[in-house]
């Protein structure tokens, strides 16, 4: 293999070229919901027939844009068994607001990647996937990201479903520039270091060692453009000894696990010590107000999500029992109820992106409707565990 004659002509700024040992790399940085971005990296793939093109997505992220039917093969249930609504959640949102622009540009978001995918295809040239697993990156943002700012992340990401934005292909030139980006990145950085690194920082590594393992000299890459400063600054680096590690799911922390079992250690300790100072009816009398505090308001949660009455009342009847385990919460427990007695349909799933982004879609879609219920009945069911909590420790130290 060759690099000779590789570029083959000149191209516009978006496309850096790259030397690294005896490989030549055309970084080709999009907009992902950009029709020019689509064009640019058909006719760059078409005219220099590359070895391998890399493009930058993770196989279910692939799968997801090339499989019109994805939504049949999701098997909820199985989502809230591996407690993993939190990060389905937050894929939604991130895909239903790029497609909301995408939109308004009659581009779907990924447009870009699954062209290139399509013109490697056709001219029998080797696709590498290369970037790090969906899960994996929202995993360790989530995890990286300090327990105070973990809600102003959150709060930004819901604010964003209702942002009325106006774009055109001439604001999103001007957002792949280099410079541009480089500003952007920076004011995340200086608002959530730790989130940046495991969001952008970690992936550009990780697509980096991806580019230079991919079979051939001659490297066509086809990534965001907000990921081509990371790439041209890290490629020349040899990485390859942290791939396992930022690759990997970090466990919960020792600290975490002992608060996590030390409450409900405390409340159940607390309960038989009142039994033992001031008699079982003491004691009886606090372990009922803990099922009421936590009961309460986690059914009152329910309530306000429209879930199903027996969602309701698992509710009442979980909430005071998770909340001594850290294992599992009650909105894992709600969801999975309201999930086995008013599952979503497909149509719900298919339109999903469009719900997500009004008030009211959020009770009209029952795929929705789920995350509702998880999140208002695992509020309430924590508002519980803090003020029957305080109550029963109070009554043993008076």
């Amino acid at each position: 293999m060759t690099t000779q004659n590789f570029p083959s002509g000149d191209y516009p700024d978006d496309v850096t070229i790259l030397h690294v040992g005896e490989k030549t790399v055309l970084l080709v940085g999009t907009a992902h919901i950009s029709q020019q971005s689509a064009d640019l990296v058909k006719q760059i793939i078409e005219t220099e027939t590359p070895d391998t093109v890399c493009i930058e997505l993770d196989e279910k992220r692939y799968a997801a844009l090339s499989k019109k039917q994805r939504w049949e093969n999701l098997d909820l249930k199985q989502v809230v068994r591996k407690r993993q609504l939190s990060t389905l959640l937050v894929n939604l949102i991130l895909s239903s607001y790029q497609k909301k622009l995408g939109g308004k540009m009659g581009v779907m978001p990924g447009t870009e990647l699954l062209t290139a995918a399509k013109a490697a295809e056709e001219s029998a040239i080797p696709v590498a996937l290369c970037d790090r697993s969906i899960r994996v990156t929202l995993r360790r943002a989530w995890h990286a990201t300090s327990f105070f700012k973990k809600s102003y992340l959150f709060s930004t990401l819901l604010a964003s479903l209702f942002d009325k934005t106006e774009l055109d292909e001439d604001k999103l030139k001007e957002l792949r520039k280099k410079d541009v980006l480089s500003e952007l990145m920076d004011e995340l950085g200086q608002t959530f270091p730790d989130t940046k690194r495991a969001l952008i920082d970690e992936r550009d590594i990780f697509m980096s060692e991806k580019i230079k393992d991919a079979i051939g000299n001659r490297i066509v890459a086809v990534v965001g453009a907000g990921h081509v400063a990371g790439i041209v600054k890290t490629i020349q680096e040899d990485n390859s000894h942290i791939m396992e590690e930022i690759n990997t799911i970090p466990p919960v922390s020792k600290i975490w696990k002992f608060i996590g079992w030390s409450i409900p250690m405390l409340i159940i300790l607390s309960i038989l010590l009142i039994g033992f100072k001031q008699g079982a009816g003491e004691a009886s009398a606090n372990a009922l107000y803990w099922v009421l505090a936590n009961g309460i308001p986690s059914s009152i949660g329910a309530l306000l999500a429209f879930a199903h009455p027996a969602t309701i009342f698992s509710a009442f009847a979980a909430a005071p029992i998770t909340s001594l385990t850290p294992v599992i919460g009650a909105g894992y427990v709600c969801a999975f109820v309201q999930i086995m007695t008013k599952p979503p349909v497909v149509k719900e799933f298919e339109c999903v992106g469009e719900d997500i982004s009004s008030l009211t879609g959020w009770w009209k879609n029952k795929l929705l409707r789920v995350f509702l219920v998880f999140i208002l009945t695992g509020v309430g069911s924590s508002i519980g565990t803090w003020v029957g909590g305080y109550r029963i420790v109070s009554n043993l130290l008076s």
